[in-house]
């Protein structure tokens, strides 16, 4: 499948031709900080949002028939960096891109019982210690990481330590002290959710492995023939002869990953199936990666954005942020936060999202100021392998913005959530649904989807989040309800001598309206609305004005 790269100067007209609200172009003369707890995270698969390089669209005679949306599309680093430089993620207030991993996949296609698949989604790794060339070049991976910082956005790269990809006739199954090929994992217990495989054909590393192994012969041949054999070998005795630890399996892929960290200066991990394999595995990857960030910085003073620490979420599948600190296995239970983790990812966010405004608000606020006090979660209400998601028909984009980005914690965006991308593709199963190619052509012809125009729907997100990326007090910020009818909220935030308040109303009547904004402004305060780009006063500890919107975004 090939998309042509949506120049910016046709992006402008499409949004310039909008009805929605007027977009966001001013920036305050003092910037407000950066806070991992307020972050907009942006989630997209590699292969699949934009091809900016069709050059590299086929490799390791991966040319075979595919099941639906189970193939490489082209999507590819390029693609991503063409995004970034062209300003389409700070339209959004994105401040920091998740991209799925670019590791070497396995070369051959599996049969996974929906049809046959590659490994384009970056999960079955074969060499930890290069990028596959469908997706991109170490040149492209640089440039990519840099034109993000250049616009003060972070970069998550997707980081698998539980399994390697399945073994095929072209990828031969590692050695049996490296990984086990059974048994199937029953999630009963601590035990049958770590020493088991995901699936059937997905090799489990042995990460609870106390016992020294040399390397899989698979990647000594492989390094042999690419003429890399010494160096790699050499980099591996440095990195053990530095730390002390055994030669065990999962040490040399935690030396594999925080490799991209000293390269590329990438800000953070987000942790691919966290809860199947043994936590202090993930304390040790921290230690290893906070290392590396520091040595990044050191060797790059005029490159790093800040003293940020670096950032690491886990994915605990089926972690709730109603569980506080602790995920329960049934028969223990394990406080991740205490193993590296900045944030988990909250699958209950979802499910959160059908309540109304304020229960859902002001209980995820509760929860944040109290059990998880120091950390934070981050909420998402679509993803690449949740099969239920808040509004799988997107026929709720708009309303699905708005919980998202005004809840409290961190956001993930799910490639697409902003211009109603469908997950429903011809003929696919499963997973392979959620997963299809970014729908730039949609957006150019302005499709309507669930009764509104995706170019409206964009704007919608546009606006939410340029508003959330000026005000940490969004994320981070104290709830409180200062009306119930119409729902009008204030938060307020507060680190060091930086201080930051919204005050937000939603359900809203159109034309003129008054809210009230308790103590968030002092009297004759001027604001803006960020939904409607109009510059208001308060008065009487209200502000008042007019616009056709139901719902106002106001800050300094």
């Amino acid at each position: 499948m090939k998309r042509f790269f949506l120049f910016f100067a046709l992006f402008l007209g499409l949004i310039t031709a909008c009805k929605g609200p007027k977009a966001v172009t001013s920036v305050p003369a003092t910037p407000a900080p950066f806070y991992w707890g307020n972050a907009t995270v942006y989630f997209l698969l590699t292969d699949r949002f934009q091809n900016g390089n069709p050059g590299n669209d086929v490799n390791f005679g991966r040319n075979q028939p595919s099941a639906p949306a189970r193939g490489f599309m082209g999507g590819d680093i390029a693609g991503i960096t063409q995004y970034i430089r062209s300003g389409y993620f700070d339209s959004l207030g994105v401040n920091a891109i998740w991209l799925t991993p670019v590791v070497e996949q396995i070369h051959d296609q599996v049969d996974e019982g929906s049809g046959k698949t590659y490994g384009f989604h970056g999960y079955w790794a074969k060499d930890w210690t290069a990028l596959d060339p469908n997706f991109g070049s170490e040149k492209d991976f640089a440039d990519m990481v840099e034109a993000a910082h250049s616009r003060g956005i972070r970069v998550v790269l997707d980081v698998v330590i539980n399994h390697t990809g399945p073994a095929t006739e072209k990828d031969p199954l590692w050695p049996a002290d490296w990984v086990r090929s059974g048994p199937k994992c029953t999630y009963t217990d601590y035990a049958t959710t770590t020493a088991c495989t995901l699936v059937d054909n997905l090799p489990d590393i042995k990460t609870e492995s106390t016992t020294a192994v040399g390397l899989p012969p698979q990647l000594t041949e492989k390094w042999r023939s690419e003429g890399r054999l010494e160096r790699e070998t050499a980099e591996l005795d440095a990195f053990f002869a530095r730390t002390g630890y055994p030669r065990t399996p999962h040490r040399y892929i935690i030396k594999w990953l925080t490799d991209f960290i000293r390269k590329y200066g990438i800000d953070g991990f987000r942790c691919d199936t966290a809860k199947h394999l043994e936590e202090g595995v993930w304390a040790e990857l921290r230690k290893e990666a906070d290392l590396a960030f520091a040595d990044w910085k050191r060797a790059n003073p005029t490159k790093k954005l800040d003293d940020q620490p670096f950032y690491m979420v886990a994915e605990v599948y089926g972690y709730n942020i109603a569980g506080g600190r602790d995920y329960d296995f049934g028969d223990r239970k394990v406080d991740y936060f205490a193993n590296g983790f900045t944030s988990l990812i909250n699958f209950g966010a979802k499910y959160d999202a059908k309540l109304p405004y304020e229960q859902m608000f002001a209980r995820y606020d509760t929860l944040l100021r109290g059990p998880l006090k120091g950390f934070t979660v981050l909420n998402y209400l679509a993803s690449h392998d949740d099969g239920s998601p808040y509004d799988p028909t997107r026929e709720m984009a708009l309303e699905a913005g708005t919980r998202l980005l005004l809840c409290p914690g961190q956001a993930q965006i799910y490639y697409g959530d902003e211009t109603a991308r469908t997950l429903t593709f011809p003929d696919a199963q499963g997973d392979a649904n959620l997963r299809a190619f970014m729908n730039w052509d949609e957006l150019a012809g302005n499709q309507a989807r669930g009764g509104h125009y995706i170019q409206d729907v964009l704007l919608h997100w546009r606006q939410l989040g340029v508003f959330r990326s000026k005000h940490p007090a969004v994320g981070m910020g104290v709830h409180q309800m200062l009306s119930e009818k119409p729902y009008v909220f204030k938060r307020s935030f507060k680190s060091g001598v930086y201080q930051d308040a919204v005050v937000v109303g939603l359900d809203l009547p159109k034309g003129r309206k008054s809210l009230p904004v308790g103590n968030a402004f002092p009297e004759g305060a001027v604001l803006k609305d960020y939904y409607s780009g109009q510059t208001v006063v308060v008065s009487g500890g209200n502000v008042s004005f007019e616009s056709e919107y139901t719902l106002a975004l106001l800050g300094k």
